[in-house]
């Protein structure tokens, strides 16, 4: 191929790659804008974030809330805006993983892989819920684009590069702490390559680290200042406590969640290469780097659920990398066949994905409701709740005893706390706090005084009422979610509040 030949070539896989991004992207935009379906309760929980910036938040770092913020301050509070930066997140990371695979493997992988990734599954999810995926893929992207251009760079722009990607990886902490699988993938690599260990001279390791550490300050400050809460939050999902350890079942369960993940054809397609690999088949170098940031994620998530439990996205961080690898084995492979079955099965999967947000009759007719009954009802919920407070004079606050409530409610609620409604607050169960909303908002003897009590699905009520010295008024209500299920809360009025002792042992209420 001549040179010309060769720029029109790299000009119209650009193109290409442009359109799959662009297209895909106002698809989600108009589902966005279209669907019926209200914030899941923990993205309502950002939105409240969002409100108040700052370098850290109890449970995550403070990128997703940044992102919420500066969406919702061009478009106002609506769920679109509170969800738009997903779409944009995931849009931006269709074409870094484009961008990665045209480096390594060329256009045409380039083109297959970004098709992938932007098909799979886990991605349709995550281009379209306000979450730290989205913002954790994207950076993370960067990062791995950043290096593989290092390994080829030399003096200052080695040096260059290398405070990028320092920046990059410092933003995808800032985004999510699994950004921690990218720096196993680092050392990884460096220490099966010669050539990745020749790239970190003194200069290009002390750039990296010093704009790492630059991006990272003000959110380790934050954490020293709470006593490192996201930190101690992040290490409880990985505890162990109250869970079946080395459950052969849980396990069996995690990885089939992966084949929906990432897709049935991908998944067995790096299943396959990693067996073939292991059986003697040669690897080449831009194999051998993006097998470094895939396989950690998965080979460490998967152990965690065998030792204790895992949720299905947590593996998320392996299979930006992961989607460029099998889009380079397929085409290797000349497999078209099922490169082409992978994109019309992925294709069709994001499609009805689609159709079922904008018209969620479709998903409750193929049996999938279940998936969407926290997508529902909740600002039905928030009426609910401030009506009956609205009818109770005097009232100091409203108090629930569900984070999910408290978060849905301050979202749906947000006008009419504004005008005036009581404040919301969080019933405390335990003798301190155990989430944001507990922290933030607890319930006090000075609020106390007469509150609207609300619990989720008659959860712990005689507790709450116990912690009164007078508790009237019952009244139970429900919001339909769909033709099998509701959503109940009991609420009563407390009045003077005085805490029982709570166990020793446990920290739960002494009975009643």
């Amino acid at each position: 191929m001549t040179q010309p030949e060769a720029g029109r070539a790299a000009a119209s896989d650009l193109r290409a790659a442009a359109v799959l991004v662009i297209g895909l992207s106002l698809a989600r935009l108009g589902a966005l804008f279209l669907t019926p379906l209200e914030l899941y309760p923990d993205e309502a929980q950002y939105w409240l974030w969002s409100r108040t910036l700052d370098f850290g938040y109890y449970s995550k770092p403070p990128m997703i809330a940044w992102a919420i913020w500066a969406t919702t301050a061009i478009g106002g509070d609506a769920e679109p805006w509170v969800r738009l930066s997903a779409v944009l997140f995931q849009g931006a990371a269709t074409f870094v993983v484009f961008l990665i695979g045209r480096r390594l493997y060329g256009g045409a992988v380039g083109l297959a892989a970004a098709a992938l990734y932007g098909l799979m599954p886990g991605v349709q999810v995550s281009a379209l819920v306000a979450a730290t995926d989205a913002p954790l893929l994207f950076f993370l992207g960067l990062t791995v684009l950043a290096y593989i251009h290092l390994l080829d760079a030399g003096g200052r722009r080695r040096v260059a590069l290398a405070a990028a990607m320092g920046v990059a990886l410092g933003l995808a902490f800032l985004s999510k702490y699994a950004a921690v699988y990218a720096v196993a993938g680092l050392a990884l690599h460096a220490a099966l390559s010669t050539r990745a260990r020749a790239a970190w001279r003194w200069a290009p390791l002390a750039a990296g680290l010093a704009t790492l550490a630059c991006v990272l300050a003000p959110n380790v400050l934050w954490n020293a200042a709470h006593q490192f809460a996201t930190v101690q939050h992040t290490a409880s999902n990985a505890a162990w406590n109250g869970v079946q350890l080395f459950n052969l079942a849980t396990v069996a369960e995690f990885v089939g969640s992966q084949f929906g993940v990432f897709g049935p054809i991908p998944l067995a397609v790096l299943l396959a290469g990693v067996i073939l690999a292991l059986r003697g088949r040669r690897l080449s170098d831009a194999d051998i780097t993006l097998l470094c940031f895939t396989l950690p994620p998965l080979l460490i998530v998967t152990a965690q659920a065998f030792i204790s439990r895992a949720n299905a996205n947590w593996s998320g961080a392996g299979y930006l990398t992961g989607s460029v690898l099998a889009a380079a084995w397929l085409v290797r492979w000349r497999a078209r066949s099922w490169l082409v079955g992978a994109l019309a099965l992925q294709g069709a999967i994001a499609a009805f994905f689609l159709a079922a947000l904008v018209s969620p009759a479709l998903a409750d007719k193929v049996g999938l409701s279940n998936g969407l009954k926290r997508l529902r009802g909740w600002s039905q919920t928030a009426d609910l709740i401030l009506d009956r407070a609205e009818r109770e004079p005097g009232l100091t606050a409203i108090a629930v005893n569900n984070r999910f409530l408290f978060y849905a409610t301050a979202y749906y609620g947000r006008d009419r706390f504004a005008a005036g409604a009581p404040p919301l607050t969080a019933w405390l169960l335990m003798e301190g706090p155990r989430n944001q909303a507990e922290t933030a908002a607890p319930l006090t003897r000075e609020l106390g005084r007469r509150v609207l009590m609300v619990s989720y699905e008659g959860w712990r009520r005689a507790e709450m009422e116990a912690d009164f010295a007078r508790a009237s008024g019952l009244e139970i209500g429900s919001v339909r979610l769909d033709h099998k299920r509701k959503r109940r809360v009991e609420m009563f009025v407390g009045e003077g509040l005085d805490p029982r002792p709570r166990d020793a042992a446990t920290g739960l209420p002494t009975p009643p």
